[in-house]
């Protein structure tokens, strides 16, 4: 039992690794998703581009009226995805 739990872990780590994205995210592309506008968020887009092109996926905690929430952005070759998780 605890060589599976062991084995499930290390697999749960390795699949939970992100890769940079194949091309860098740019700024226009950052905003075409309208988090900006729709969300209060305490990272410059700059700090947030920086993340996205290093480490492949980020996540930002904002306000959207009145209600915190989790914002992850994945870089992906099609686009950037966004997931939204209530705090």
């Amino acid at each position: 039992m605890l060589r599976f739990a062991i084995g499930l872990l290390v697999m749960f780590a390795i699949t939970a690794c992100s890769l940079p994205p194949e091309r860098p995210v740019t700024k226009a592309e950052l905003f075409k998703t309208g988090i900006y506008q729709n969300f209060r968020i305490k990272e410059s887009p700059e700090s947030v581009l920086a993340a996205l092109n290093r480490e492949g996926e980020v996540v930002l905690d904002t306000i959207y009226k009145n209600q915190p929430l989790y914002v992850k952005i994945m870089a992906t070759s099609s686009g950037l995805r966004l997931t939204y998780v209530d705090k």
